[in-house]
């Protein structure tokens, strides 16, 4: 089969949308959905904005009858290259499939579209004393879809998993436009094949999320921060294998090495001097966080500590956030030498 989206075949993907304004071909319209975070790059030949699962269904029938590469895409913000169009053919966005369908607090789970921004539903949420535990650096501005397309974690996934691990039920679109769902409300389902995990983190390859039912966390009551600055990187990698070794988890553990600190520095934040970085936050019940955080310092102590800052509450930028923004000056200018 061609892959080559003749006239005909854009007359009938651009009918399967409500509005006009939902299907694109123009080419500086298609730049846009042409690249990610990974610095590749490639124009599709048109872009579908759905805002219905049956919309979805419509494309891919379509695609599927005519050989039509498919390209699944939310905010574009990862750097894996998933959401690149290296194909060409089309690009489905599922950015203006942004609605929280349900939050049900006595059962602990949300309902929501792939477009919903994972730092609109932390803002939902929060009020409600919930949160859904994972949290990429790009949480303010990247979809859940994206997250559940490539596992997202963050910082928070040393404690409380990934996004796989904090998802229930999935329904999704396969290849040949048909609808399917998997998972349950319940947090056992041992019934049947885990399909919910095997979706989650394969890219848009297995098929198209369109409506993700979310695990709810209750937010811990306290939080502080620890930043533990190593001579050298063994010193680092022992003190992460010691906190880990004793029963209090971090809820956030992130390793900074030499290069990176350098960044950090440049951008005139000021450290001690040391080869690696670990920023460390632990979370408890308010009667506990103490105890917590002495338990995590005792395992940190050891050959190579330079220097302790904390525990202190988390400022806002969090140490971790902070930091981590720094890293993007690693990432190479988008050139046409590194599509």
């Amino acid at each position: 089969m061609s892959h080559a989206m003749t006239p005909s075949v854009l007359q009938q993907l651009g009918a399967c949308l409500t509005h006009p304004d939902q299907w694109l071909t123009a080419a500086e319209d298609c730049l846009a959905y042409s690249f990610d975070n990974s610095k590749r790059m490639a124009r599709p030949q048109a872009v579908a904005l759905c805002t219905t699962t049956a919309e979805v269904c419509a494309l891919l029938a379509i695609c599927h009858a005519h050989g039509v590469p498919v390209t699944a895409r939310g905010r574009g913000t990862n750097t894996t290259g998933a959401s690149v169009p290296m194909a060409g053919g089309l690009v489905i966005s599922l950015e203006r499939m942004q609605r929280i369908l349900d939050i049900n607090t006595a059962d602990r789970y949300a309902v929501v579209e792939p477009g919903v921004l994972n730092g609109d539903l932390q803002a939902a949420l929060k009020p409600l004393g919930f949160f859904w535990p994972p949290d990429p650096t790009s949480a303010g501005f990247s979809s859940i879809g994206g997250n559940l397309a490539c596992n997202a974690g963050g910082p928070r996934a040393v404690k409380y998993g990934a996004s796989r691990d904090n998802t229930l039920a999935l329904m999704a679109v396969d290849g040949r436009g048909e609808v399917f769902s998997c998972g349950s409300l319940t947090s056992k389902n041992s019934v049947g094949y885990d399909l919910t995990r095997f979706l989650v983190g394969s890219e848009g390859t297995l098929g198209i999320i369109t409506q993700a039912t979310l695990k709810l966390v209750p937010l811990p009551v306290a939080k502080r921060a620890l930043r533990l600055l190593y001579a050298r990187i063994e010193d680092a990698a022992a003190a992460v294998a010691r906190i880990m070794a004793q029963p209090v988890t971090p809820c956030a553990l992130e390793f900074i090495d030499r290069e990176a600190l350098a960044l950090v520095r440049e951008r005139g934040i000021e450290l001690p001097g040391g080869d690696a970085l670990l920023l460390v936050e632990v979370d408890a019940e308010a009667s506990a966080l103490d105890a917590a955080c002495k338990a995590v310092l005792a395992a940190a102590e050891g050959l190579g500590l330079v220097n302790v800052l904390g525990p202190t509450t988390p400022p806002k930028p969090r140490p971790v956030g902070r930091t981590q923004g720094t890293f993007t000056r690693l990432a190479p200018p988008r050139t046409e030498k590194n599509q």
